[in-house]
């Protein structure tokens, strides 16, 4: 530790500290523009100067390090000063020279009431400014759907150039020019096709960067804010939600250091205008092949005439991918009182079987974990577009230190190099056998991890694949003592939820394959599920929020809520139980999804014990004691993944697929969104979507 004073405090702060973050350690207010703390620094803003004693000008705080400090002429700890008279009059200059080219936009400016400018101008800056000429006129980027440019604004911080290059890993943006003609620009006059781009509207501290589709909707006082959770895919990022009345106007991210530190995907936060359109907001019951609307006692009583004529063993149901922990209990409650054991959370044919333990489908060495490996393997997974954080977060310990990396699947681009070792199981096999370069790597890694996704488990032989995957596990050293590398993506923000409480089939019971065929089941209850295709005899039950593939092929709508309409808990893919608060209300008609169960269990006489979301979640915490610690991991046991390994079966010789074949398009709220269309447009070629600027 190394002794500084700073405004006449003196703190211990380790050596390798900057100057802004020792006097930031001190209690100190220091400005910046250009600084982030995640991102590398540039120290070209030159907003953060201080007074060093010695020096003979200010020093930049963020590029100056503690070490770099001399002690003075008696050996006593360097003094900065963060208030004295230089110091204002150097922040005065530095803005005064930032505003010379800056226009008066800030009544149409997106950004105003979030504008780092404005405050640091109001704290700061002066009355007026010496400088008559005319100021510089910058044209405006094309940078793709998300991000508007008014690049008149830009005051050259660079932040988003670092942080395309150095954590989206697609260096799409950078600076051309010198001096008064410097530009921020894509080098090929082309969008971004980063999906993590969003971020950049965050870090950008003035309004040359905003967001293209929230442009000119709202100020950000007329918004009210909830704390809730992503579900676009099993990260589970911590959100906010700001709505305006019953609207929801923006998602925006919160900060997580476990989880997503503070980035979110770019599906998380624009998905919003699919939450408006295609909404389901009243029940429908299908007389002579169409839908019409009924009311609430109409659908229950269609559903209660089918099931009284129908036996227990020919009723299923399949959660879909963003129930909610609750919603998934209840359901499986009704269809314990009516006898069924057909019910699966898995309606991608995940073959993980929650019976083995839970350290059998868990990201067992944490997302935050990754920072601590040595190695990695990735095994049938694209984690840039399944799960576009958590491979930022890959790219950050790569980018830390040396971290082999190794890919068993199809070839990808994942923003950071990796040794491809072979396409399918027989790759797979090998490792397990010990042979090959990149075994002797992982064995001599310490802390190893083994990623395996859904690609490899969503298969027919995806049991015997994922046994394959924990033998290679073991015997490749990923799990020992202390640490348990043995890591399975999900993609489904329900998936982890649904295996911790049992949403499985019981003994006897039918797997989603087998209970959407032909002939296997007169009625079948999809809560949310609109990625499966039923057999056309099949009497379907559809509770969601959207009209997707599960409503245009229901007999029965009950209109639901979406995520931000409920609220409810959630278990990302490392097991860490979250909470997602309600921002606004279903419309319509529509109800949160446990209160219809509950009142659908009254028409059909098996009537579910609570009548409100607390009375369902101490049953639920009950049964699940787990559940309830918010925002921790129940540890799982290593020993679940040797009893994975032990299980052995026959792996087939098909090359491992991908599961999300559009990062855009993998819901049915993003299927509603006309910004997630335009999105998967680009990003798939279909055009030049330039647009009207």
């Amino acid at each position: 530790m190394t002794k500084i004073v700073v405004d006449g405090i003196e703190v211990d702060v380790p050596p390798e500290f900057t100057l802004l973050q020792a006097c930031e350690q001190a209690g100190a207010e220091i400005p910046r523009f250009c600084f982030h703390e995640r991102l590398s620094i540039a120290g070209n803003c030159r907003m953060c100067l201080v007074e060093l004693k010695g020096s003979p000008k200010p020093v930049a705080s963020c590029a100056w390090g503690v070490r770099d400090c001399r002690p003075g002429p008696n050996g006593e700890p360097p003094q900065v000063s963060t208030k004295s008279p230089m110091v204002r009059k150097a922040r005065e200059g530095v803005m005064e020279f930032l505003l010379i080219n800056h226009p008066l936009d800030c009544p149409i400016c997106d950004q105003g009431g979030e504008c780092d400018l404005q405050d640091q101008a109001m704290a700061y800056g002066v009355d007026s400014s010496r400088f008559q000429e005319n100021k510089r006129a910058v044209e405006d980027k094309y940078l793709g759907v998300l991000v508007k440019t008014s690049m008149n604004r830009c005051i050259q911080c660079t932040r988003c150039v670092r942080f395309a290059t150095e954590v989206a890993g697609v260096p799409e943006l950078g600076a051309i020019g010198r001096g008064e003609d410097m530009e921020i620009t894509t080098y090929l006059e082309q969008a971004l096709t980063s999906e993590l781009q969003g971020n950049v509207v965050d870090l950008c501290p003035v309004g040359a960067l905003t967001s293209k589709p929230y442009a000119f909707t709202a100020r950000p006082w007329e918004l009210a804010k909830t704390q809730s959770i992503d579900v676009m895919d099993a990260v589970g990022s911590a959100i906010r939600v700001d709505t305006r009345g019953r609207e929801v106007m923006r998602i925006l991210p919160r900060l997580n250091e476990d989880v997503n530190e503070e980035w979110i995907s770019d599906k998380t936060r624009h998905v919003v205008d699919g939450l408006r359109v295609q909404r389901l907001d009243q029940p429908y019951v299908r007389e002579n092949g169409r839908l019409r609307p009924a009311s609430w006692s109409e659908a229950f009583r269609a559903i209660a005439a089918k099931i009284d004529t129908t036996g227990p063993g020919r009723i299923g149901a399949i959660a879909g991918d963003l129930a909610s922990v609750e919603e998934m209990f209840a359901l499986k409650e009704l269809l314990g009182g009516l006898g069924s054991k057909n019910l699966d959370c898995r309606q991608d044919g995940s073959a993980l079987d929650p019976a083995l333990g839970r350290g059998t489908y868990l990201f067992n060495p944490t997302i935050a974990g990754i920072e601590t490996a040595g190695a990695l393997l990735i095994v049938g997974a694209d984690p840039r577009r399944e799960a576009a954080v958590l491979n930022a977060r890959i790219r950050k310990r790569w980018r830390a230190g040396p971290f082999p990396i190794g890919l068993i699947g199809p070839r990808l681009d994942l923003t950071y190099p990796v040794q491809y070792l072979g396409a399918g199981p027989d790759t797979l096999s090998e490792l397990a056998a010990g042979t090959g370069d990149f075994a002797a790597i992982l064995k001599n890694a310490e802390r190893p991890m083994l990623l395996l996704g859904s690609g490899a488990t969503a298969r027919p032989d995806g049991a015997a694949v994922a046994s394959l995957a924990a033998k290679a596990a073991v015997g490749l050293g990923c799990v020992e003592d202390g640490w348990n590398g043995f890591a399975v993506l999900h993609t489904a923000a329900s998936r982890v939820g649904g295996l911790d409480i049992g949403f499985v089939p019981g003994q006897g019971g039918l797997k989603t394959a087998e209970m959407i065929g032909f002939g296997t089941l007169d009625v079948l209850v999809l809560l949310g599920a609109d990625e499966v295709e039923v057999a056309p005899e099949t009497f379907v039950v559809y509770i969601g929020t959207h009209g997707d593939r599960g409503a245009h092929r229901a007999d029965v709508i009950l209109p639901g809520a979406a995520y931000t309409e409920k609220s409810g808990l959630w278990v990302n893919t490392e097991g860490r139980i979250q909470m997602g608060l309600r921002a606004g209300f279903p419309p319509g008609d529509a109800r949160e999804d446990w209160a219809i169960l509950r009142a659908l269990s009254d028409v059909l006489g098996r009537r579910l014990p609570w009548d409100s979301l607390a009375q369902l979640r101490t049953m639920l915490f009950k049964a699940h004691p787990h559940l309830q610690r918010i925002d921790r991991i129940e540890p799982a046991s290593a020993d679940d993944v040797h009893r994975l390994a032990s299980r052995g079966g026959t792996v087939g010789e098909a090359a491992f697929a991908p599961l999300v074949t559009d990062f855009y398009l993998t819901n049915p709220i993003a299927r509603a969104s006309a910004v997630m269309a335009e999105c998967s447009a680009l990003a798939h070629g279909a055009g030049a979507l330039r647009a009207a600027e």
